[in-house]
């Protein structure tokens, strides 16, 4: 019998998680996905016709569906809680913050719908989501996992548009993040790259709402969600809230890592 198995009559589990494949979007500040076989089956053959295969991947830690640390991001030198960079960083590793130091996540998600509560299929390029979307929905308790969904994933299999042009990407602004965080939660997730509001214009957007959760509280992001089943899902089963299963790879001193999160959903 496997876990999934023991589960009650009517459980339904959702994987939260993008697949890793070439050519999926990322960020073009961050190395892309790249696999390749390293060793083919006959390559090696052993006696009794037994052969292996394996292969080589590279990524960066933020791309496809992954957390940021807190040592993700830093103002005027200093991470979370005034540690100096200087002081976190040992041997190009970070010490202090970094992903490896993330509990695996057990708790209360909830789902905060905003396209189905605006009644759109997906929001428009640009959209701001902002504290009304978020309290139209459950209030989040301290230790939750808040994630946002804009419909944003329906472009995943287009990386040009996922990735986001001048016309900006829709996620949450300064006033949703500020109200999240004076909640408690545990983490924040979503379904685009950068999980806040991009508003239209050209060059880097200068990204308040990491340096809010990350660097001003401690809140890790998830960013690259597969949000679409979750959303059909929680719908038919009349409910916004799940069990949330998810711990990031393991990666000593990483500023991010892929994460494979879970929704348990129940009848």
């Amino acid at each position: 019998m496997t876990p999934l198995d023991m589960l009650a009559d009517g459980v339904t589990v959702v994987d939260l998680a993008q697949p890793l494949e070439v050519g999926m979007p990322a960020s073009p500040t961050h190395p892309p996905f790249e696999f390749a076989l390293r060793h083919r089956h006959g390559d090696f053959p052993h006696p009794g016709g037994f052969t292996g295969s394996h292969e080589i991947m590279v990524l960066g830690g933020h791309v496809g569906t992954h957390m940021d640390a807190v040592s993700h991001v830093a103002v005027d030198g200093k991470l979370h809680g005034g540690v100096p960079v200087a002081e976190a960083m040992h041997a190009g590793r970070y010490r202090g913050h970094g992903i490896d130091q993330v509990r695996p996540l057990v708790c209360r998600g909830v789902l905060y719908d905003v396209p189905r509560s605006r009644k759109v299929t997906r929001l428009d390029p640009g959209t701001a989501v902002g504290v009304a979307d978020l309290a139209a929905g459950p209030e989040p308790k301290p230790g939750d996992v808040a994630l946002i969904r804009t419909g944003w994933a329906q472009l995943w299999h287009d990386s040009r548009s996922y990735v986001g042009d001048d016309s900006g990407v829709p996620g949450i602004d300064l006033g949703a993040a500020e109200w999240l965080a004076g909640h408690g939660v545990a983490a924040v997730g979503a379904d685009t790259i950068a999980l806040e509001h991009r508003p239209p214009g050209p060059g880097p957007a200068p990204l308040p709402v990491h340096r809010l959760l990350l660097h001003e509280h401690g809140i890790n992001l998830i960013e690259v969600m597969a949000l679409e089943t979750l959303s059909e899902t929680l719908s038919s089963a009349g409910t916004a809230e799940f069990l949330f299963i998810g711990a990031p790879l393991n990666v000593v001193g990483a500023t991010g890592a892929p994460i494979r999160p879970l929704a348990v959903v129940g009848a």
